[in-house]
């Protein structure tokens, strides 16, 4: 085995063996814990992060492709169920980046194993079709009756969109997302507009640069670029890898965004880095593309620290981590954060 899918496997361990515990005792669920090591209130799955979830599956569906085994299987379709059963007998919630993200988990997960996903999908992509407003000139809302269209939301639904053959929609929320949110100096993306919901006009354009926006963008257009023979969405592509490599990885190593949300902002990116360099023409932007992935998993391992079940990672892959102890709330402790790291070698193994 390759040492950068043996480096997965380990991460696959580590995240399975601190996080997913049964749900309520229940027989055959399994949901991801919050923290490690486990409050009280983690331990009985008191508060949840459903998009966190949607991550963990997606994790796991990787690995089912990296090294396919019937027990993962079992836990693919185990933790789809139990993320249902958790949010109330629901596929949906309130935050339309939220229901995307557990759309193209899902959606992976029928092509990887089979499960059956046709009616969460319909329900899914039927409420991001709903979210779409021409407010602000277009895009789709953050969530239910907010005034905040973003890069997080429109992101990851036009990718769904378009893996699902609703290409026309894709290519609308992409479209905006180029016009109303990609800085024309830097080629990076801004975060959101906040927008009047009564007139429909934005009043603020919020510029905060984050990892996560550029890797949803990014993975809208390369979806785009699989039929388009004009090459505008990949040359928009390479222009986002590009300005990723010259401002969001320092010494070739993605930069991190802390704990909770943000744990996860990297090895967002870092999965549309991998595809870029597997999908898009040989050449600077997919070498590019393969290298910072690379340096940046070899980054996380070395820093990473030994923990119960393998390694533990950390918020900024550059640094050194240190073990949380019992009762500590530190990044380390983070679900987020760990599956960030299992996301980030999954990456690395998919370009080996």
């Amino acid at each position: 085995m390759d040492h950068r899918a043996e480096r997965a496997a380990a991460a696959e361990d580590a995240v399975v063996g601190r996080h997913l515990r049964r749900l309520w005792c229940l027989p055959a669920t399994t949901l991801g814990r919050n923290g490690w090591p486990p409050t009280v209130a983690q331990r009985l799955h008191r508060k949840w992060n459903y998009w966190w979830q949607a991550h963990v599956l997606d994790c796991l569906i990787d690995a089912q492709l990296r090294a396919p085994s019937p027990r993962r299987v079992r836990s693919i379709r185990r933790l789809a169920r139990t993320i249902w059963l958790r949010n109330r007998l629901s596929w949906t919630n309130n935050y339309y980046d939220d229901m995307a993200w557990l759309g193209l988990a899902l959606h992976r997960a029928n092509a990887a194993t089979g499960l059956r996903v046709d009616r969460p999908l319909a329900d899914l992509t039927g409420q991001l079709q709903i979210a779409w407003t021409r407010d602000a000139g277009g895009g789709i809302w953050w969530r239910r009756g907010d005034g905040y269209k973003n890069t997080p939301a429109n992101g990851p639904a036009a990718i769904l969109h378009a893996r699902v053959g609703e290409t026309e929609r894709a290519a609308e929320i992409t479209d905006w997302l180029t016009e109303r949110l990609v800085d024309p100096d830097t080629g990076l993306l801004w975060d959101g507009l906040r927008v009047n919901r009564e007139t429909g006009e934005v009043y603020e354009i919020v510029k905060r640069i984050y990892t996560y926006c550029q890797g949803v963008y990014l993975g809208a257009c390369l979806e785009l670029a699989k039929s388009d023979p004009a090459g505008q969405w990949q040359a928009r592509a390479e222009r986002t890898i590009a300005a990723v490599a010259g401002t969001l990885a320092p010494a070739g190593v993605l930069r991190g965004h802390g704990g909770g949300d943000g744990g996860l902002f990297s090895g967002i990116l870092a999965r549309y880095l991998a595809l870029a360099a597997t999908e898009l023409p040989a050449g600077t932007a997919a070498d590019t593309a393969r290298d910072i992935v690379l340096t940046s998993a070899e980054a996380c391992w070395a820093n990473s620290a030994l923990a119960t079940s393998g390694p533990l990672f950390g918020p900024d892959f550059s640094k050194p981590v240190d073990v949380p102890s019992p009762g500590e709330n530190t990044p380390e402790q983070h679900l987020s954060v760990q599956a960030g790291g299992w996301m980030l070698l999954e990456a690395a193994a998919a370009v080996s």
